[in-house]
């Protein structure tokens, strides 16, 4: 029996391409960010840069959001996209993947767990006395994996392949959280019809599953639908792409990577790579951009900007280090195989980054207030690129004996 944190050849295979463009894609996101951060505040740029994010494109689908601007599009309509991509992930580990027993499952989930907790109540302890922050509680508690798995291979062969699938599995337990906090924090004003015709389309969609309907266009009509009555509906659009997600059909491969007749995983290898190249990078172009004119270093010392940038430095590294160090004394679960404990730490560390899910969730929390949104940018951006610092720093001076042999 393998080991935990370590990898069967089966899981290692199925992730190797995946990891590669994550790796690449989180690459390619910390150069978007870098460059919305330049364009913003360059003056020959900055204005048409928030011209375009604004521009109405139209048309008006739900009144509560008025006429669809580019920044809508980006936010509700191709980030669903990286929703849906995200809900195979998490489809495909549970079902056929290193998340398909409970021993494999069992120091991911209450790493994330712990890595979720912890820095939602630094957060609101920062925040106490501002009730009109309190709503922000969950910025902090999300990992970009992307971002992450970018400094990672910035290390090369410094950082094991078991600490790079074990952040991974933690990040897509991560992202089960930040989808049910999505759907249950930051839904108001439901509409009952659109609910119902949403649960309408999927109850279709689950047909067409059960009937074992392998052609993939059925479920791309019915997704589109499903998008745009849970647009609708007040409950968030990208929570349609996990729902979605959910009904595709998944062929199990035992001892192979995957199948290629699997709709889950052709979809799945159809989508990795515009989702890491494109639909990431271009939110994080749209969303990292902040106009630093008028602000001072002080702003950093802000209750929402430092709530949020210790929520995932400190926050982030206390829970799971904690977590995981509790864990192995208590034997609970076994350290990634071949890890030493400053390596672990190191990914504790790296888990702080929370670029995208995190400036995602700020702007549910604060809908329309431009002022907080701006705060909640500065505190993601400060928190993550401590945590990246901190994180490369840690695993590249780190000692290479691992765990068990200390």
């Amino acid at each position: 029996m393998a080991e935990a944190g370590t990898v069967p050849e089966k899981a290692a295979s199925a992730l190797r391409g995946f990891l590669r463009s994550e790796a690449s894609g989180g690459i390619v996101l910390i150069a978007a960010a870098l460059a919305a951060m330049i364009v913003a505040n360059v003056p020959a740029t900055s204005e048409g840069y928030f011209h375009f994010l604004h521009a109405e494109t139209g048309p008006l689908i739900n009144p509560k959001y008025g006429p669809m601007t580019m920044h809508i599009w980006i936010n509700d309509g191709l980030m669903a996209i990286f929703f849906f991509l995200v809900g195979l992930e998490i489809k495909r580990e549970f079902v056929d993947g290193r998340l398909a027993t409970w021993e494999r499952r069992r120091l991911p989930v209450v790493a994330a767990a712990a890595g979720m907790i912890a820095p939602a109540v630094i957060y609101l302890a920062v925040t106490h006395g501002r009730p009109d922050l309190q709503s922000g509680w969950a910025i902090p508690a999300a990992t970009d994996i992307a971002f992450a798995i970018g400094v990672l291979a910035l290390l090369g062969s410094r950082a094991p392949a078991s600490l790079k699938l074990f952040l991974t599995t933690v990040a897509i337990v991560d992202d089960m959280g930040a989808v049910a906090i999505i759907a249950l924090a930051y839904t108001s004003e439901l509409s009952s019809l659109a609910l119902g015709l949403a649960a309408l389309t999927m109850g279709a969609m689950y047909v067409l599953n059960k009937s074992n309907v392998q052609r993939l266009t059925p479920y791309a009509v019915l997704a589109v639908l499903l998008w745009y009555f849970v647009f609708l509906s007040g409950v968030h659009a990208t929570i349609a792409g996990v729902l979605a997600a959910f009904m595709i059909p998944i062929t199990k491969s035992p001892g192979a990577p995957d199948d290629a007749a699997s709709p889950l995983h052709r979809l799945e290898h159809g989508l990795e790579y515009w989702v890491a190249f494109l639909i990431v990078p271009l939110f994080g172009f749209a969303n990292a951009g902040v106009s630093f004119q008028g602000m001072s270093p002080g702003i950093l010392l802000n209750t929402l900007p430092l709530a949020i940038a210790l929520g995932l430095f400190i926050g982030k590294q206390v829970g799971i280090f904690g977590i995981i160090f509790l864990a192995f004394h208590t034997k609970f679960a076994k350290t990634p195989g071949g890890s030493t404990w400053t390596q672990v730490y190191g990914v504790s560390l790296l888990a702080g980054i929370g670029f995208t899910m995190s400036l995602f969730i700020g702007g549910l929390a604060f809908p329309g207030n431009e002022l907080l949104v701006d705060e909640v940018k500065i505190g993601v951006l400060a928190g993550s690129v401590l945590s990246a610092a901190a994180g490369y720093l840690v695993l590249r001076f780190a000692p290479s004996v691992p765990v068990e042999q200390q």
